[in-house]
């Protein structure tokens, strides 16, 4: 079995900021409205700003993730529930 090469963690790195981005982004724009509700309760509750974007953006991955195995549209509906449920990881899909 052999290490991660270089590649694989600038891969990965690459992916984790273009989704930390993309949830700034949501932040910014209010869009959707959950999003800067979440960051704003998060905030509120003790969440450093750091470890509230990492959980947004776990949480825009599983719904990513969910979006290219089932060859579907992106679930607003899912999505913004699963930020309000914050910090509240939602479950993996399989």
């Amino acid at each position: 079995m052999s290490e991660p090469t270089d590649i694989d963690n600038d891969e990965e790195e690459f992916a984790e900021s273009t989704l930390i981005q993309a949830i700034e982004n949501q932040i910014e724009s209010d869009n959707p409205p959950a999003a800067k509700a979440t960051f704003n309760k998060l905030t509120l509750v003790g969440y450093e700003r750091e470890e509230i974007l990492n959980l947004m953006a776990h949480v825009l991955a599983v719904e990513i993730d969910a979006i290219l195995e089932e060859d579907r549209a992106f679930n607003t509906e899912w999505y913004e529930a699963a930020l309000r449920a914050l910090p509240e990881l939602p479950p993996e899909k399989k």
